[in-house]
Parts: C-alpha cells; sequence; structure tokens
C-alpha cells in the first residue's frame, strides 16, 4: 500500500487519526513534529521562540525530506508543512495525501493552548488568520479530503480505510 500523508490545521486530528489509522490498516507510523522534536531535543514552541518561524520551517522542511525508504506508512504532518513545497511534493510521490478537514470554530474550541502547542505562525495571528492563510495550501496538496465535522476518530479512520480500499481497486 501507499503511504497516506495526512495534512490539515493543528488540532484536527492529524496525529491522533494517523495513530489509530497505522493500526488499523497494520501499517507504520511516522509524526514529522515528533522528528523536529527528537532531533532538536526540544518541543516545538520552545523552537519556534528561540529559532523564529523561517528556522522553524527550514526544520520542518528537513523532517519532512528525512522520511525516507517508507512504505506501508501513516505520515502525519506539521500544520505548517504544506509552506514547505519541496517537502511536500517528495512525499506527495510516497503516496495519498488526505487533508483532514475542520471547521474555523470547531478549531479555535480545540485550539486554547495556541501559545504552548507550537504553532508556527506570525506573532498575533489568530485561529482564523491562520486557517484562511493555510486552508488553499491543504486544498492544493490534497489527492483526498475529509469533513471532520462531528466525526469521532473512528469515523474518520473508517473513512479513510475505505477510501483507501476504493484507491486499490
Amino acid at each position: 500500500m501507499k503511504n497516506i500523508i495526512l495534512v490539515g490545521m493543528p488540532g484536527c486530528g492529524k496525529s491522533t487519526v494517523g495513530v489509530v489509522l497505522a493500526k488499523t490498516l497494520g501499517m507504520r507510523f511516522v509524526d514529522t513534529d515528533l522528528i523536529i522534536q527528537q532531533e532538536q531535543h526540544e518541543v516545538l514552541h520552545k523552537l519556534i521562540e528561540r529559532y523564529g518561524l523561517k528556522r522553524f520551517s527550514e526544520m520542518e522542511e528537513d523532517a519532512l525530506l528525512s522520511v525516507t525508504d517508507t512504505e506501508d506508512t501513516v505520515i502525519a504532518t506539521g500544520g505548517s508543512a504544506v509552506f514547505c513545497e519541496r517537502g511536500m511534493n517528495f512525499l506527495k510521490q510516497t503516496g495519498v495525501c488526505v487533508y483532514l478537514e475542520v471547521p474555523c470554530d470547531e478549531l479555535r474550541r480545540r485550539l486554547s493552548n495556541i501559545k504552548t502547542r507550537g504553532i508556527a505562525a506570525a506573532k498575533g495571528m489568530t485561529v482564523e488568520d491562520i486557517f484562511t492563510e493555510r486552508c488553499p495550501f491543504y486544498e492544493k496538496y490534497a489527492d483526498i479530503r475529509i469533513d471532520c465535522t462531528n466525526k469521532h476518530i473512528e469515523d474518520i479512520t473508517e473513512i479513510i480505510a475505505n477510501r483507501m480500499n476504493d484507491e486499490k481497486h
């Protein structure tokens, strides 16, 4: 099976869905945010504070490009990974890109910890600003779009698994 690359806003469930999806489909799981944290020995928001957005974006691109020799892997990307064109094009060559769509008002509720979550955004940007800036990029890379409104992790996992099975046939 091809890789499944999950993209979407912070708080949309990429990491959580990714783990459950990998278990469901018998695939491996990689989270590019965790790759960055493990390599830098620091949590994301501290890295963004210390190095700034430009350097963090470089770290993110390096993490995307480091996901090599993968097959049958669910890859959860960071929310700002879609700004890393070279990294996203590299990942798309290995599999299917799935955009987990969540409405802005739902994200606002989920992202109460915007300061400590490690969201790569300019100071003062609101969830709405980030949403507006990023959605066109998620749509650009998406092979499959999943509306996650009012759906549980298991529902989303089942939808993706079914879509992947349909892609095979």
